[in-house]
């Protein structure tokens, strides 16, 4: 498919030297920082005669593990509070914990069931700030959990495990959330390895398996600081499992379900020598599903290799693929607004429909930590992205023929190519007396995005789309006309340069204030096959957030934040072509209070947190295919998490939310009249308002556990107008897990236990665009049987 664009015109090479030599001064400018930083430290190493050095606070190593020497077994260190000069408190001697993370030290994060508030994260800050130092919403998500609880996607573990998060995406085109009252790829932005995935044409489809997943780690609101424009409703960072030290670990695992679905595993990790550590991944999966035509393949590998070559100095390299063939199942058609059971299993796609991602990710990190308190960090990545569907996708029963009518003949193609580098140092020193740590930083992201398509017409009117009609129950699937045709529209290039900074401050023992800065600059610059439509466009985005903490008891946190963020257009936009270009950005804002508590010795966790989000000047698309800008969104609403083991076996882990989302101010045009409808007041399309999820497990022999789950996804609405409403459903889940021996472990499990019948999303055949009022929905998976075994060596 490489050369399906090569009708378009070429990018200039000026580009690509503009790029290039940005990189470098950007690099350069690091450079010059960090010479600075490591000068400070070098003067703020203690002489002989100075202070002791363990007055200075804690430092989180970023850069490797100490050299393999016998040491002295060490004394605990006693949190000593400073004294200033006018006799108040100031910070204390010992701010954080040290940072263990497989990356950086060979050996593995511990995680587990529950919260995992001490457990340090990429998501909620640059500065490795566990959940309860971070004046945000953070959830830490265990990939062992989530697969031992049958949650095998990214999706799955997302939305059972974080408050307030739903999918609003059918899976035959990725994957996106929504949160906080906001929603898509531009909302909720995606990361691997703390590294941003830009999406085209708003698809995510990497990661997606939860096989080769160490933890997920989910920040709740605003993230633009961290992550660049957009991240208004928050961010999801996948983390994958990382090469270990300490020992061998291998894991092979074999599945097989009801759906006919078989699935093999394999995970391996150790030492190959002294200095050099591995990972590898790999997992691969057929099933022919729940519906006629239900066939589906994946298939993901991923390896790691770490090199400690200094003390001081690790290098890791890694890469990633994955191939998806998702079912070719576009929804069911509704019968008089409701679920037609007898249609449940029908799929009215064609026989040769097509639905591929192929996705690639590998990076290479550099850690260098000078002295105990400096260090430098810079991650070089490539990725690439190549999407296809070709398909009939629209299915409405006609009401008065009493056929299907399939419409929505698409056959598209994307190419999507991103390459780029973060760098950053970290110190951590005293400043005016205070314990501080900080974290300055540059990114640089070049991203290039193709597009082609071809939409058949129908043979009798040119100026028609292609359409047929077929019984519901008997009927030819027929063939996609013109399957190997296809039109290249257009090309586009997004490059952008960022500045960031972060700041941790301790005014007290208990007490940290937390800011963060980040300054954007992204150039758009499209190419089209009508040259009118070509244009390039600098814009600029600031980003900005500022809390803090405060720890009464310890392990017991109360925390208030405020964040600005904006959304310029970015890479999911890049096909609305040069009248987008008019808008004003769009900016949001975020207050936040919460409570983060982990009792009698991480047994007990709970948060709490209330939010307030207002965004101005959003983009909508209407039911035309044309973008407007509005005036305001705004929501606000509570979130609630728990975990407890309650003794005799038993835990039980709970998470709520509870939002009110509205468009404060939305003056709609229909551009085919010129008619201007006000939609005010009503509640945003796809935002369910209303969602829980529970799990409850006993161990109740040696070696067997037995658990069960609830996921309940409130309502949301498919229309502006809120006439068109998906219901809420209530999903259970069950399982049964047995250990004949410490290294063997077989699972048992029932998805849907009750078979409800429901659908994950709506798709309306608006009258007024034509259509019959139809409704088209994607069904959920129905009641499913599933074994496993697992074995460990």
């Amino acid at each position: 498919m490489s050369n399906q664009f090569a009708e378009l015109p070429p990018q200039r090479a000026a580009n690509s030297r503009r790029f290039i030599v940005s990189t470098r001064v950007s690099l350069f400018a690091l450079a010059m920082t960090s010479s600075s930083l490591a000068l400070y430290a070098q003067e703020a190493k203690p002489t002989e005669g100075s202070k002791n050095p363990a007055d200075l606070p804690a430092i989180t190593v970023l850069g490797g593990q100490e050299p393999a020497t016998p040491s002295k077994k060490k004394k605990k260190t006693v949190s000593k509070q400073k004294t200033t000069g006018d006799g108040t408190q100031g910070a204390t001697d010992t701010p954080a914990e040290t940072v263990v993370d497989p990356a950086r030290t060979g050996v593995n994060t511990p995680t587990k069931p529950g919260l995992n508030l001490n457990v340090p994260t990429t998501a909620g800050s640059r500065l490795d700030l566990t959940p309860l130092e971070t004046p945000a919403s953070v959830s830490v998500i265990s990939g062992e959990t989530a697969r031992d609880r049958g949650q095998d996607t990214v999706t799955d573990a997302v939305t059972h495990n974080a408050p307030g998060f739903s999918s609003v995406a059918s899976p035959v085109y990725g994957q996106a959330f929504a949160s906080r009252g906001y929603q898509g790829n531009g909302s909720v932005v995606r990361l691997y390895d703390g590294t941003r995935i830009s999406p085209g044409r708003g698809n995510v489809t990497f990661p997606f398996n939860m096989w080769s997943v160490d933890r997920i780690e989910v920040l709740h609101g605003p993230a633009s600081v961290l992550y660049g424009e957009g991240a208004i409703g928050g961010v999801i960072n996948v983390v994958p499992k990382k090469p270990i030290t300490t020992g061998f670990e291998n894991e092979a695992q074999v599945y097989v379900d009801s759906n006919l679905t078989r699935r093999l595993s394999l995970d391996s990790a150790g030492p190959l020598n002294q200095a050099l550590s591995y990972r590898f991944d790999v997992s691969g999966d057929a099933s022919e599903g729940w519906v006629d035509l239900g066939h589906s393949e994946n298939f993901g590998i991923s390896g790691a290799l770490r090199l400690q070559a200094a003390p001081d100095l690790v290098f890791t390299l890694s890469t990633d693929y994955g191939d998806q063939q998702p079912m070719r199942y576009f929804g069911t058609p509704f019968r008089d607004g409701k679920i037609d059971e007898s249609l449940r299993e029908k799929n009215y796609n064609v026989y040769d429909s097509r639905i591929r991602f192929k996705d690639s990710f590998t990076q290479f990190k550099t850690e260098y930590t000078p002295n105990a308190a400096l260090s430098f960090r810079n991650i070089a990545y490539v990725s690439s992205s190549n999407r296809e569907w070709r398909n009939a996708e629209n299915y409405f029963l006609n009401p008065v023929t009493g056929d299907v009518d399939r419409s929505g003949y698409i056959h598209i193609v994307q190419q999507q190519d991103q390459i780029g580098s973060r760098s950053d140092a970290t110190l951590r020193t005293r400043l005016f007396g205070f314990a501080n740590e900080s974290v300055v930083g540059f990114d640089v992201t070049r991203t290039r995005f193709g597009y082609a398509n071809y939409i058949p017409s129908d043979p009798s009117d040119p100026f028609s789309d292609y359409s047929t009609s077929v019984d519901p129950y008997n009927f030819d699937r027929g063939f996609f006309p013109n399957p190997n045709l296809l039109n290249p529209k257009y090309k586009s290039e997004l490059t952008e340069y960022a500045a960031f900074a972060e700041n941790r401050i301790h005014l007290l023992d208990n007490l940290t204030i937390v800011g963060g800065v980040r300054f954007d600059a992204p150039t758009i610059e499209r190419e089209d096959v009508s040259l009118s439509q070509s244009f390039e466009k600098t814009f600029g985005a600031l980003g900005w957030r500022v809390g803090a903490v405060f720890e009464p008891v310890k392990n017991f946190a109360i925390y208030g934040q405020y964040a600005v963020a904006t959304d310029p257009i970015n890479v999911p936009l890049l096909d609305l072509a040069k009248n987008f270009t008019k808008f004003d950005l769009t900016t949001g804002n975020q207050i936040e209070v919460g409570v983060k508590q982990s009792f009698w010795n991480g047994r007990g966790e709970w948060t709490l947190a209330g939010y307030r989000i207002e965004k101005n000047d959003l983009i909508v698309l209407d039911t035309s295919y044309q973008f407007q800008q509005i005036g305001q969104q705004s929501s606000y609403g509570v979130e609630a998490s728990g975990g407890l083991e309650l003794g005799y076996g038993w835990r039980v882990d709970a998470n709520a939310a509870w939002l009110k989302a509205q468009y404060d101010d939305f003056q709609y045009i229909d551009f085919s009249t010129f008619a201007v409808t006000d939609y005010s007041g009503k509640t945003p399309i796809l935002i369910p308002e209303h969602t829980a999820n529970i799990w409850l497990s006993w161990a109740f022999a040696r070696g067997w556990q037995a658990s069960g789950g609830l996921q309940y996804i409130g309502s949301s609405f498919e229309n502006f107008d809120n006439t068109v409403k998906r219901p809420a459903y209530t999903i259970v889940n069950a399982g049964l897990q047995w250990k004949p021996t410490d290294w063997t472990t077989i699972d048992f499990r029932v998805q849907n236990v009750f078979d409800k019948v429901y659908a994950e999303y709506l798709k309306y055949d608006d009258p007024a665009s034509g259509g019959y009022g139809g409704l088209q929905g994607y069904l959920g998976q129905p009641r499913t049987f599933s074994g496993a075994m697992t074995v460990k060596f």
